[in-house]
């Protein structure tokens, strides 16, 4: 059965039995606590926490998931993958344990055909209900196993939903390993299918990692996960996840660009197929909007391409891999997920990049590393510092092993504990660091949950009203839930009906006012979500007491939201040309939307010319001159993805999508605040372009009144400089141009005149020279000569006396400070004299030090009337210096 089959079965099974299909979410998940999708139930934990009521009672979906918590297992295992399609069907409240134990048995045994005595079952030690399930369904006891709490428990880990989980597990034979069941043996009995059980809320747990259980759910749901990936390799008698055909075109071709096949087992056996697993999460995490970075999801991104590259190094692949892998996965799996084909030139570009600039690291770090293992041997020490391998990781991205495998190369071994001490404290500042930004974070979200779930949701009312009656229907002051707030307080407040538009999209959120009844007045300075579809407004008491049920008028600062509006606007319009100019590939990464100023982040790998940047922001005012219609519509989310709309990476998307087209070039779901025609977005100016990450730019513009104000202080500018040139503001660029021609010239010529001054004031000092010992000696005070022009003048006074033992100190005052420059002659130097010794003492008189090293020198200091002083200190210094020369 191939993997389309395997799906499709999957899919018609649970929507024969009442399920809603929902798409699967992006990897990048709309939920601060998540770098990259993790789980099927992502897109579902706020139905199963309470944050919003489940829009239906039963749901199907296969969700791509991004999981490297078990990365070193890829390769060394048959069944481990970073990228997997967790096929799940989930309960909110509807059916329980015997349903959910019923329609897996009976999906497996009669869909897949799967022979039921190859199919094992885990339960939770203490759960004798799911047991008796099973048995009842006629699975033996003897192959029903108990395990604890690590295999068969599932917590969010924070206070919520909890339960038992029950595993459905296959053995694939002695071939695999050895007799015992899941409990003895993950490689033979391969877990295919995890059934959660959310039966029990649980408290906060201790630092032990202990919870309390505080009672059984009054809704009681299942979230269960099948992996295709696992299911895929069993139902073709594939060996391993590699070699089904969900990514066996990748395994092929990774043996094509080695010339060889894959051997059976080995070291070299787990770099192929690494390589190609590691491909496949590769394209869809970049497909799916994640790009390369030093931290967060790019840092996933990017440590899952150096290891591809790595191995790849490994097996001898010395040209591009990346492209070509990535390239059999689009091939293989785009008709499925056609965002792996509507992104291949993006995904085509990242990974070129990176894999270029990740060639030059990998040269760079053999340098440096070679450089480190001489020092090494010629110490004498047997082992590379943990230091000198960890500053290769953590600052050139070098990778260990390369590290440990060049040593030992070179009959070193690397101090590996203190290696890993090192990247211990690392991640320990690192986690400490996010501790208390999640601590506060997961306090506040307890705090909205709690009003939440006792609330109904604002109306919002702001597409087509400015103002509102409403009811303040909650109340948060310093992170609490309150009934009342006095006059000065800061709040967070709930109400029953806004205009106030919360911040999405890129757009910032709506400020204005709340003028009760009662005479209270409120601030409100922004309005944000604090749940999905929970809308919170942040408000300053100006004066009088804020209490729940209060109601009054809201209004919106409506000059603000105006230019709120003409940046929305021009970021859809700007966004249609810049892919129109560039490429699709140049899609929004991220944006901000403020009033009459916007912010527009996109893919793409050069900088933008002046050229590319003059044609965008032409064509932007073009359509905006061309006062294009900007229409909101509504349609299902399969409907408006039929019609084109785009919709942006990271943001979260319901089954009805509301989408915002403007003329007929720009078509985006978007659920912000736009004009009503093109021309009310008003002038539009680029201000810069800039690199904000590998293989992401930013731009910068100004739209509305921001533009007229850019524009009003250019002119005023323009004119300021054609009033100071004596011109008009038209004829002002090439006077200007004249002016700085007659300039350049006037400086060489003062230059060649400052020089022949130089030159000739050096005679003159040279012809002072004083006989001492048995050499030369100028030491003299100058005037008129800069700090640049110092050590100059004393190394040409010094070329002009006869040749033999030769010093000239030469001082002068500048801005207040004392200047002191030595020079003396080779022979001096090669006895071993320093110019820096002459200047020694007569550094400290003045109130400096000295420095240089060699036959010049220079000091300096606060005090410039001791120069004389200063300077007769060096001339008996120079005195003694010739006399035992």
């Amino acid at each position: 059965m191939r993997s389309t089959q395997i799906r499709q079965t999957f899919t018609d099974f649970f929507t024969s039995r009442g399920h809603q299909l929902v798409p699967s979410s992006p990897l990048i998940p709309d939920d601060p606590t998540l770098l990259l999708a993790n789980a099927g139930m992502n897109q579902f934990k706020p139905y199963f926490l309470g944050e919003m009521p489940p829009p239906f009672p039963r749901a199907t979906s296969i969700q791509k998931c991004a999981r490297t918590s078990d990365i070193d297992n890829v390769g060394r295992t048959n069944r481990h993958a970073t990228f997997f399609e967790m096929m799940g069907n989930f309960s909110f409240g509807d059916y329980f344990k015997e349903d959910a134990c019923a329609f897996a048995w009976e999906l497996l045994t009669q869909g897949y055909g799967l022979e039921k005595d190859k199919l094992w079952i885990t339960v939770f030690k203490d759960d004798d209900e799911a047991e008796h399930i099973w048995r009842r369904i006629g699975v033996p006891a003897s192959r029903i196993q108990r395990l604890g709490m690590e295999d068969n428990y599932w917590s969010m880990g924070v206070p919520g939903p909890c339960g038992p989980c029950s595993e459905v597990n296959y053995d694939r034979g002695p071939a695999f390993g050895k007799e015992g069941g899941p409990a003895i043996d993950g490689e033979r009995y391969v877990e295919i299918w995890n059934l959660v059980f959310m039966q029990f809320q649980r408290g906060e747990g201790d630092k032990k990692g202990n919870f309390p259980i505080l009672g059984e759910l009054d809704r009681k749901g299942v979230d269960t996960g099948l992996g295709l990936d696992r299911l895929a390799a069993i139902l073709q008698d594939a060996q391993n996840v590699c070699t089904s055909d969900l990514l066996l075109p990748t395994f092929h071709t990774v043996q094509d660009l080695a010339g060889r096949a894959c051997p059976t087992e080995g070291e070299e056996k787990v770099s192929f197929q690494v390589v190609t697993e590691h491909a496949r999460s590769i394209a869809f995490l970049i497909a799916d909007g994640v790009l390369p970075a030093k931290d967060g999801r790019g840092y996933i991104l990017r440590r899952l391409m150096r290891r591809a590259i790595r191995h790849a190094r490994l097996l001898g692949i010395d040209g591009p891999v990346l492209p070509a892998t990535t390239a059999s996965v689009i091939g293989n799996l785009g008709d499925v997920w056609p965002e792996l084909t509507a992104q291949a030139a993006l995904i085509e570009q990242v990974v070129t990049a990176e894999e270029e600039s990740f060639t030059r690291t990998l040269a760079q770090g053999t340098r440096l590393l070679d450089a480190a293992i001489s020092r090494t041997q010629h110490s004498g020490s047997a082992a590379l510092p943990g230091e000198t391998a960890f500053e290769l990781a953590d600052t050139y991205g070098f990778p260990l092993e390369l590290t440990v495998e060049a040593a030992r190369d070179a009959g070193l071994t690397v101090d590996e504990e203190r290696f890993a001490a090192l990247l211990d404290e690392q991640r320990k500042r690192a986690k400490a660091g996010g501790k208390a930004k999640t601590a506060e974070a997961l306090k506040k979200m307890d705090t909205y949950r709690e009003l939440s779930a006792r609330l109904p949701r604002t109306d919002f009312l702001g597409y087509d009203h400015l103002t509102a009656e409403a009811t303040v229907t909650g109340l948060i002051s310093g992170g609490t839930v309150v009934t009342t707030a006095g006059e000065g307080a800061e709040v967070e407040l709930v109400l029953d009906r806004s205009p106030f538009y919360a911040e999405a999209g890129g757009q910032i959120g709506d400020t204005g006012t709340l003028t009760l009844h009662d005479g209270t007045v409120l601030k409100i300075t922004d309005t944000r979500y604090g749940l999905e579809g929970f809308r919170v407004h942040t408000a300053h008491v100006l004066q009088g007491e804020l209490h729940t049920g209060a109601s009054g008028e809201a209004v919106v600062d409506a000059e603000r939201r105006a230019g709120l509006m003409r940046s929305h606007s021009a970021t859809h319009i700007l966004h249609a040309v810049v892919m129109a100019t560039l490429g699709d590939h140049a899609r929004q990464q991220g944006s901000l939307v403020e009033p009459d100023r916007l912010r527009f982040d996109f893919a793409h790998f050069t900088a933008l010319t002046p050229g590319q940047l003059h044609q965008i922001e032409t064509a932007v005012n073009s359509h905006v001159l061309d006062d294009p219609e900007v229409r909101a519509w509504h349609a299902d989310r399969a409907e408006a993805e039929a019609a084109g709309a785009i919709a942006l990476f990271g943001e979260k998307y319901g089954d009805t999508v509301r989408i915002v087209d403007i003329g007929d070039f720009s078509r985006e779901l978007c659920g912000g605040t736009h004009v009503a025609h093109g021309s009310q977005v008003g002038a539009f100016r680029l201000l810069s372009e800039s690199s904000i990450g590998s293989n992401l730019r930013r731009v910068e513009a100004l739209t509305g009144h921001g533009t007229l104000r850019r524009l009003d202080t250019e002119r005023r500018l323009l004119n300021e400089l054609a009033d100071l040139l004596g011109t008009r503001p038209t004829d002002a660029p090439d006077a200007l141009r004249k002016r700085l021609d007659a300039l350049t010239t006037a400086q060489r010529q003062l230059a060649r005149l400052r020089a022949s001054e130089l030159r000739h004031q050096a005679r003159l000092l040279a012809a002072q020279a004083q006989r001492t010992g048995r050499g030369q000696m100028v030491a003299q005070p100058v005037t008129g000569v800069a700090p640049d022009e110092l050590r100059g003048l004393a190394a040409d006074t010094l070329a002009r006396l006869s040749h033999g033992p030769a010093a000239v100190v030469l001082g002068a005052e500048h801005d207040g400070k004392a200047l002191l420059a030595a020079a003396i002659s080779p022979d001096l130097h090669q006895s071993g004299t320093q110019a820096s010794q002459i200047l020694a003492q007569a550094a400290r008189v003045v109130g400096g030090g000295s420095g240089g090293r060699g036959p010049l020198a220079s000091a300096g200091g606060r005090r410039p009337q001791a120069l004389n002083e200063a300077l007769d200190l060096a001339a008996r210094e120079v005195t003694r210096l010739l006399g035992e020369h």
